[in-house]
């Protein structure tokens, strides 16, 4: 039996990525908490280790990768031109790397010599909501529109002019350190969406794509680069490969379903992708001797483990959403797949206004089993609140 193709979106994309999401919340709240089982919280970068917070950045970057297809298919059916699909991902990739320049700078910011850090934070995300908000389509107010997103263009401007980032007597000015995570977000997302605006749906070279990432990878750990040492300086494959090793694993696995889902049955489908994952988890495992498995150094072995864990997780969502039907347990969760980055910025707020307040929660629902409940409920109730501001109009899209 084979089934009916949607060329324009999978329900399971979504609501992989609304849980993603959801635990990403979760588990950047873990550093709120006492207590914590080491198995949950991020692995050192020397260890040879991967705790479930190092799963979940990889499993968003291969989502990012599993719309990506359907985005640029979408966007060529309404008449865009390659120029203009590849001037909109230039403009999505400004837009995470400034993103990303400034988290990744607040991490260093020197509150003593300059405003409070934490003002510096509020006023941060106030300055990403005025320019990407999505505004109404209001001819009339578009002028007034243009005048909000110009405003928050002058806020980060203004917080760029008065920011001071070191320790101690070693004072800085915002310079790229890791990129962030919205960062590394945007390199990968801006590898494989140019990637795949050219060789479209061409599952051979799809596949091509995805190893060459992961073999570029494999060959940076085992010393094979080493002639690239001068140029690694300058310019590079951000995380040696591996980002984009997940995302263009997940553009693989829409392409595959793109291309044959309506030549083969829908447990065929499956079988392919938990067939894929099961390849990638013996190449991590396959590794791991040799360079361990880290998240901090992206080693092969993390790089092919989450890979794995990806494809079946994707095959898992599917089988229970797209062919069973089963997705009203993922309502409340809507927001988060829908309004990411929304979702994503909320915490920024609330950590800051709290900590300014001077407001800290009882040790008692900051340590362990409780400790690990509150942050599942802090991350709902961010959830729930994404898509209550959403009703009113507010709601980041890039």
């Amino acid at each position: 039996m084979t089934f009916k193709i949607s060329l324009n979106r999978l329900d399971s994309i979504d609501i992989f990525r609304a849980v993603t999401m959801f635990l990403m919340i979760f588990v950047n709240d873990l550093w709120t908490l006492e207590g914590v089982p080491k198995w949950l919280e991020h692995s050192a970068g020397p260890d040879d280790a991967m705790g479930f917070s190092d799963i979940i950045f990889p499993c968003f970057l291969f989502i990012v990768g599993l719309s990506i297809p359907f985005a640029i298919s979408n966007r060529k059916s309404k008449g865009d031109t390659d120029t203009t699909i590849l001037m909109h991902i230039g403009e999505r990739t400004f837009a995470l790397l400034l993103m990303g320049f400034f988290t990744v700078n607040l991490e260093n910011a020197h509150s003593e010599m300059m405003i409070s850090k934490y003002v510096w934070q509020i006023f941060m995300v106030i300055g990403f909501f005025l320019i990407w908000n999505v505004y109404p389509g209001d001819s009339g107010k578009k002028s007034f529109y243009t005048l909000l997103k110009f405003i928050g263009y002058m806020i980060l401007a203004g917080l760029a002019i008065i920011y001071k980032g070191g320790e101690g007597d070693d004072i800085t000015w915002m310079k790229p350190h890791w990129y962030g995570i919205l960062g590394l977000i945007g390199w990968s997302y801006l590898l494989c969406a140019t990637i795949y605006l050219f060789i479209l749906d061409r599952t051979v070279l799809i596949i091509i794509a995805w190893l060459f990432f992961v073999l570029f990878n494999l060959a940076d750990f085992a010393g094979v680069l080493k002639f690239l040492d001068e140029l690694k300086q300058q310019v590079w494959i951000v995380g040696s490969g591996s980002m984009p090793g997940f995302t263009m694993g997940g553009v693989a696995a829409s392409v595959i379903y793109r291309k044959y889902s309506n030549r083969i049955a829908p447990l065929t489908f499956i079988a392919i992708l938990v067939a894929l994952g099961i390849l990638s988890l013996i190449y991590g495992f396959g590794t791991r001797p040799f360079w361990g498995i880290s998240k901090i150094r992206a080693t092969p072995s993390w790089l092919g483990i989450c890979s794995g864990i990806s494809f079946i997780a994707f095959a898992f969502f599917y089988w229970l959403t797209d062919l069973n039907g089963r997705k009203n347990w993922a309502q409340i969760l809507k927001p988060a797949g829908t309004s990411t980055l929304t979702c994503y910025l909320i915490p920024y707020i609330w950590y800051a206004v709290i900590t300014i307040a001077g407001i800290s929660l009882p040790m008692i629902v900051r340590t362990g089993l409780v400790g690990i409940i509150k942050s599942l409920i802090f991350s709902l109730l961010v959830v729930v609140l994404t898509g209550l501001i959403n009703k009113i109009g507010i709601r980041l899209k890039i």
